[in-house]
């Protein structure tokens, strides 16, 4: 008798562990992007890459700080694994469970199809460390090509789904730079280099190449692209587009627009955010315009920084905004840049606020469509170094991990995944 008692469990045992890796097989991987994930910034690279190779995913928005659902392949917990992510495997009938609470609150499933092509606009000698966007994207692990002046003046933003906008100024005076650094060798360095190339390209000066290639960021937008700016980029890149011109001494030769102005409005009908700014005329005066709240480089003017708050989004009925706000903090330390904030007051009626200080007349994080396509501003430089300097050591991101504010650049990098799916917006 105990013989074939012994076969008989013999038998059972070899059939449980037949059954073993199809039960695997059937489950999922939970992202979550609550106090629970180790590592946030390379959540986004993990989600990001399972995507690029063709496997499932959806974001879970507003469900535990918006997290990201995958399936349970091997490579995916190899990467986890590396990259220190935490991973929740759960099974069909846990993922129903979790179906059915989301569906019953403030939250959706937001399935992400394709992986977007990447682009940066960024100078060829800018070092990685110089672009909020930049650290976030490899230490992330999410693949992204570069692009400068000569490839957006040929055309090539077309290949790309979401383009991003190194701290450029789209107005061609460098920042204004040369009031504190105009006999610094890598300044002087600078100006020759973009001379040069502006003369190689067909124009006369770095304005006028600078205008010719916010021209074509403003119509990549319009023919459906992504785009996201930091910093100066924002504001530049609408005085650009808006038409503006920049004489050789650095003055705007247009002058200041008068609200209401006829050709005031038709120049402002070109950019995405702003409307009736008004120009800084003296180039000895570090600031563009009126658009940014806290003119960090002009004494007087200066504003101390505060903490900005997400806004709380629909998301059934605002899925775009929803996405872009998606974090596991609400309140978040501000940061300076060339361009800090962003004035309520010269805002277009339509754009979405994402962010503001309380009381403060001015906004941190904006969005809003144009054409086809769409373009975020987030102000400031870097997140996690809010007194950014020149020269400055790179932020070592590995002691950041689970930053909010860089948690709002990678919002921004997988959004393009979801814009197939039917928006109620």
């Amino acid at each position: 008798m105990i013989a074939p008692r012994w076969r008989l469990f013999a038998a059972a045992w070899i059939l449980l562990l037949a059954l073993v890796p199809a039960r695997a097989a059937a489950q999922f991987l939970l992202v979550p992007m609550d106090d629970e994930q180790r590592n946030h910034l390379k959540a986004y690279g993990l989600t990001y890459n399972a995507i690029k190779e063709g496997l499932r995913a959806e974001w879970f928005l507003n469900y535990r700080g918006g997290s990201f659902l995958l399936p349970d392949a091997a490579d995916v917990r190899r990467r986890a694994g590396l990259d220190g992510v935490t991973v929740e495997p759960i099974s069909a009938s846990r993922l129903g469970a979790i179906r059915a609470e989301i569906a019953g609150g403030n939250m959706d499933a937001i399935p992400l199809e394709k992986a977007p092509r990447v682009a940066i606009y960024t100078p060829p000698d800018a070092p990685p460390w110089d672009d909020a966007v930049t650290l976030a994207l490899r230490y992330a692990g999410i693949e992204y090509a570069t692009v400068f002046d000569e490839e957006v003046v040929h055309g090539d933003l077309a290949k790309y789904d979401w383009l991003h906008l190194h701290h450029e100024d789209f107005t061609g005076q460098f920042s204004k730079f040369h009031i504190a650094y105009r006999g610094a060798p890598w300044f002087i360095q600078q100006v020759q280099t973009a001379q040069a190339l502006a003369q190689r390209l067909g124009f006369p000066n770095p304005p006028a190449l600078k205008k010719a290639v916010a021209e074509r960021m403003r119509q990549y937008v319009e023919n459906g692209g992504f785009l996201f700016a930091m910093c100066g980029a924002t504001e530049t890149l609408e005085l650009a587009m808006a038409g503006f011109d920049v004489d050789i001494a650095g003055n705007f030769a247009d002058g200041t627009p008068i609200d209401g102005n006829a050709d005031a409005k038709m120049r402002w009908a070109r950019s995405f955010a702003f409307a009736n700014a008004h120009l800084e005329q003296s180039p000895f005066v570090n600031a563009q315009s009126d658009i940014d709240g806290h003119q960090v480089n002009v004494p007087g003017r200066r504003q101390p920084l505060g903490t900005f708050t997400l806004f709380s989004f629909s998301a059934k009925f605002d899925p775009v905004e929803t996405i872009l706000v998606q974090n596991h903090r609400t309140v978040i330390p501000d940061f300076y840049g060339v361009t800090t904030s962003f004035m309520r007051r010269v805002l277009k009626p339509g754009v979405s606020v994402l962010a503001e200080e309380e009381g403060a007349p001015w906004t941190k994080y904006l969005h809003g469509h144009y054409g086809k396509g769409s373009w975020t501003y987030l102000g400031g430089h870097d997140p996690e170094d809010p007194q950014h300097g020149i020269g400055n050591p790179p932020t070592d991101l590995s002691l950041h991990p689970n930053s909010p504010g860089y948690r709002l650049i990678l919002n921004n990098v997988l959004f393009p995944a979801a814009k197939k799916k039917p928006l109620k917006t």
